[in-house]
């Protein structure tokens, strides 16, 4: 008796015998191979490209003869001429295993493709969407068949898909037969199954087949900032990203802030819900528009966010975030109708996927972060911080994940700075000040030129130096701190105690003069100082806190998230202390680590769930009722701190010791030391 062929499929391994005459999509199926398709094997779609072997494979025990293959058809004919096919390859779905065969699926026709997120992880998010496209063929209507044409369709779906179960918003079946007419009863439908989900969702359908855009939107809803990724759902693909102030900035600059109008203002909290609403669906607008896209095949997105905004995106009273015992409404992850969140410009029928929150403080955003960064795979101890508004902190290892937020307020990010601004092009970015002569120079964002360099002023153009942004200022201290112009108290000293004529009064203290244009003069004033003092000593405070807890008091790595953690100096940030003590070379930046785990959760099904069980293992430490986290606080007012000598900055970097009062009465000058 004559066997059946054997079908070895590479990259995954899998093999099996199959009938002769089997189409190789047909046994790739069979297999469990992961070979993509969206036109279920009529040859329309070209996802299912793959590239048989020739010759001997002594690794599998297999030679693979010609004719191992049907012969190329007409259908690969028409697609090579018509769209080009690489040499070498074939569609899955017109070639037939005849003889034993090795066949290889490429990258682009895995459904489970991995995308490379160029990030400090170098992880790789494997695609396997929520949503995904299927191309059917329904039978027409029969005089002696009364079902409808949804039934019809539900029919060709499982026939065709093994989708079983389809639920059908009005929105969707009220395009659904003129749909299937223009189509000749072929339609491409995009189907939604979360990891919960019993049934499947219809989100849109076209007439024949739709090879168009599937897009999804990754969103990290901030306090101050909303960052939103556009992502392609079949490839993973970032096409555009962007963000806008948040709007609720008007009502409070600070979480707190918006809590407390919510309880003082009848109203407030839906003020608040409409206003973020209606920026998102302002920024989905934009940002299809910059990637060239229609809104409306946005069908699914993705939120992070921290408790007090994820209840007002929902519409829920915030007002229990604002006194202990700091109950959340819910802390699981939703599934439901973004039109449920008043999603207009998007899919009519799109759903929203919002990532579970830690605790009352903790939210999705630190959620998003753990997905991404994944401490509880950590070999060494690793302290994550997302820096913002509201400040993420996570520490942990293999044994053990810690979560806390600290209220950092939103000096970081240039708000409630003399001269600062949202990081735009003109503003400061980058600063060095010469110890000895105590000149500044300065890069702006748009510009590569540092301002002592010829052609600066031409190449900033009309635009010229506006302000100064998040990681400016954290480098402006930091090196005022550096060159003696400023005290570990974190006063500035005057022109006789610092040298330099740039250290101007301002009332009964002083302020460093960094640029001066005509009438624009930028300067880092007394004020700026104590905002700065008082968000990193709260940012320090918070990782202490969870040290204590952990029973340490060095950790091996440090990373920076955060809107601007890519940009924040490592060294600067140590010299004013935000962090605790660390090697130089074990602090790292991650991006946008809460915008890339939103993405990962778009992207990826698994990744929901397991960030939906590795919650409920983190522990939460409540910063707010913590007796040692003011003791921590004030320790930490200190730059870079009071107590701790910081031992590793103290091997690169030696602080002036001087001390500046108040009233600049003596000229501060003492002797130099390390730490």
């Amino acid at each position: 008796m004559t066997q059946d062929p054997l079908v070895v499929f590479t990259p995954s391994g899998r093999r099996g015998r199959v009938p002769a005459g089997t189409p190789v999509l047909e046994a790739a199926r069979k297999l469990g191979v992961d070979l993509d398709s969206v036109c279920g094997g009529r040859g329309i779609c070209s996802r299912c490209q793959i590239t048989p072997g020739t010759g001997q494979f002594a690794k599998h025990g297999v030679t693979v003869e010609d004719g191992a293959l049907s012969e190329w058809n007409a259908v690969e004919e028409r697609y090579r001429q018509k769209r080009g096919l690489a040499s070498g390859r074939r569609l899955g779905c017109q070639a037939k295993v005849l003889g034993d065969v090795v066949i290889d699926v490429p990258p682009e026709s895995q459904v489970h493709r991995q995308v490379v997120r160029k990030a400090a992880t170098a992880r790789d998010i494997v695609m396997d969407p929520a949503t995904r496209l299927a191309f059917v063929q329904v039978a027409e209507p029969d005089m002696h068949d009364p079902s409808g044409d949804l039934q019809r369709l539900r029919d060709a779906l499982a026939r065709d898909w093994g989708v079983e179960a389809v639920e059908v918003p009005l929105s969707v079946l009220s395009r659904l037969q003129p749909a299937l007419r223009k189509g000749g009863w072929q339609v491409t439908v995009a189907l939604n199954k979360g990891h919960h989900d019993a049934r499947h969702r219809l989100l849109d359908v076209w007439p024949g087949f739709h090879d168009g855009p599937l897009l999804g939107l990754a969103v990290d809803l901030g306090s101050t900032t909303i960052a939103a990724h556009l992502t392609d759902l079949r490839t993973g693909a970032v096409l555009a990203s962007a963000g806008v102030m948040n709007p609720q900035i008007r009502f409070g600059e600070d979480l707190m802030s918006r809590v407390s109008y919510a309880m003082m203002n009848p109203g407030g909290a839906e003020a608040m819900t409409a206003a973020v609403r209606e920026a998102l669906n302002r920024l989905a607008t934009e940002i299809a528009a910059e990637a060239q896209a229609d809104p409306a095949a946005i069908l699914e997105v993705v939120f992070v966010c921290n408790p007090v905004m994820h209840h007002l995106l929902l519409g829920l009273d915030p007002v229990e975030l604002g006194q202990a015992p700091f109950a959340l409404a819910t802390s699981d992850a939703l599934t439901l109708d973004a039109a449920a969140l008043d999603l207009s410009s998007i899919g009519a029928a799109a759903r929203a996927y919002i990532l579970p929150c830690i605790a009352g403080h903790v939210g999705a955003d630190c959620a998003a972060v753990a997905l991404s960064e994944a401490p509880e795979t950590s070999e060494d101890l690793v302290l994550i911080v997302d820096v913002g508004t509201n400040a993420e902190i996570l520490l942990g290892d293999r044994s053990r994940v810690l979560a806390c937020s600290s209220p950092t307020g939103p000096a970081f990010e240039g708000a409630q700075i003399s001269s600062g601004q949202r990081a735009a092009p003109g503003a400061i970015e980058a600063i060095r000040i010469d110890p000895a002569t105590k000149e500044p120079r300065f890069r702006v964002i748009g510009c590569e030129l540092w301002s002592d360099d010829p052609g600066f002023a031409a190449a900033v153009g009309p635009t010229g130096v506006t302000g100064i942004c998040g990681s400016g200022i954290i480098e402006a201290v930091a090196e005022m701190r550096i060159a003696g112009l400023l005290d570990a108290r974190g006063l500035i000293g005057s022109a006789e105690q610092t040298g330099t004529p740039r250290s101007i009064p301002e009332g009964r203290t002083h302020a460093y003069v960094i640029h001066e244009a005509g009438e624009q003069r930028i300067t880092v004033t007394q004020s700026d100082i104590r905002a700065i003092q008082l968000a990193k000593s709260a940012l320090y405070a918070g990782a202490r806190l969870l040290m204590d807890d952990m029973g340490v008091d060095r950790v091996d790595r440090v990373v920076l998230a955060g809107a601007f953690g890519a940009h924040i100096s490592p060294l600067h940030a140590m010299v004013l202390g935000m962090i605790p003590d660390a090697r130089l070379d074990a602090v790292t930046s991650a991006g946008n680590a809460a915008g890339t785990g939103a993405r990962m959760a778009l992207c990826n099904l698994a990744d929901r769930a397991r960030i939906e069980a590795q919650v409920r293992r983190i522990t939460k430490i409540e910063t707010a009722i913590e007796p040692k986290f003011q003791e921590h606080f004030v320790a930490a007012n200190a730059l870079p701190h009071a107590t701790d000598p910081f031992p590793e900055l103290a091997r690169i970097v030696t602080l002036p010791d001087v001390t500046f009062n108040a009233g600049g009465g003596d000229d501060g000058r003492r002797r130099r030391r390390r730490g």
